[in-house]
């Protein structure tokens, strides 16, 4: 059987939530480095945050994103 990310995306998408715009570069670039891979860099989004994708490596994709309307403190 093949492996889940051949089959392309599955119409979920996982979410890490982080306390600031650095945050989430800084996640990216961590996922990056374990062998992720970057589907959408970190840019700020139409309702006030900030967030990028990347596609984790058994191809799982992930949004980490910045509300600067929810305190994660």
């Amino acid at each position: 059987m093949p492996a889940p990310f051949e089959f392309g995306f599955s119409g979920i998408t996982l979410a890490h939530n982080v306390a600031s715009k650095s945050e989430v570069d800084a996640v990216l670039q961590q996922a990056i480095t374990a062998g992720a891979t970057l589907i959408k860099p970190a840019q700020e989004v139409f309702w006030g945050g900030y967030s990028g994708y990347f596609q984790d490596t058994e191809g799982h994709y992930w949004e980490v994103a910045y509300n600067p309307y929810q305190d994660l403190t």
